[in-house]
């Protein structure tokens, strides 16, 4: 590789296995960074990794479901055991659950939703604040959805969680602002082609939307920039 703006520094993707999340792996990679791919599919983070030293880059796998109790905690234990600071931390993961009018969302599910796309979101956050600090420009750039903004009808239980999703990330950016070199960005990538997307629109031609690759080449630029806290960015 000869362009590795990102050498030397590490990199954590979540959902890291497939669409956005494992293109994102793949592009900081290609730009020098060594990731750490974490997801709940071995078998997908292996195919994501093999993909990085192919190219030339390195990673590390650490399957994991974010949801489980003190899986985080432990995943920042080890990636503190390693390495000295953690540069890049691309929050990608997360969970659509039943489009349904608010009437009708199941309570159970809704728990769920919130639990990987806020809490788990928020333990993220919290572990990795000391390596994001000891970094010389961290970024922490979270993948959202225009829905958190903007509300549509049978989206209520998704659009909640990524609007306190974007709350959570932007307050830290505020947190951070003048006491760290850690800066937060929020990026809404617009329609996308992943199984998240197929899922939502089974109607839709995938042909017709941008491939994840798009919106993972911003992602990898903003971790070279710099930007002000708090960018927002929507890929279009």
């Amino acid at each position: 590789m000869t362009d590795t703006p990102l050498s030397g520094r590490i990199a954590l993707v979540t959902g890291a296995s497939r669409g956005i999340g494992a293109a994102t792996a793949i592009a900081l990679g290609a730009r020098g960074a060594h990731v750490v791919l974490t997801a709940r599919t071995a078998g997908g983070l292996e195919e994501v990794e093999e993909q990085i030293y192919l190219a030339g880059g390195s990673a590390t796998i650490a399957p994991l479901d974010l949801s489980e109790t003190d899986g985080v905690a432990r995943l920042a234990s080890a990636v503190s055991e390693r390495w000295q600071a953690l540069d890049i931390l691309v929050l990608n993961a997360g969970m659509l659950g039943t489009l349904a009018a608010v009437p009708a969302i199941d309570m159970k599910e809704l728990a769920k939703v919130l639990t990987l796309n806020v809490s788990a979101q928020a333990a993220l956050i919290a572990s990795f604040d000391p390596l994001l600090r000891r970094s010389e420009s961290a970024r922490v750039i979270g993948v959202t959805s225009s829905v958190g903004r903007t509300p549509r009808a049978y989206w209520g239980a998704y659009g909640a969680s990524k609007a306190a999703f974007e709350t959570l990330i932007a307050s830290y950016g505020e947190e951070m602002r003048n006491i760290s070199k850690v800066r937060t960005a929020i990026v809404d990538p617009g329609a996308t082609r992943t199984k998240m997307r197929a899922r939502a629109y089974p109607g839709e031609d995938p042909a017709s939307v941008k491939p994840p690759e798009t919106v993972a080449e911003r992602i990898a630029d903003l971790a070279v920039e710099g930007f002000d806290p708090n960018l927002r960015v929507r890929v279009d």
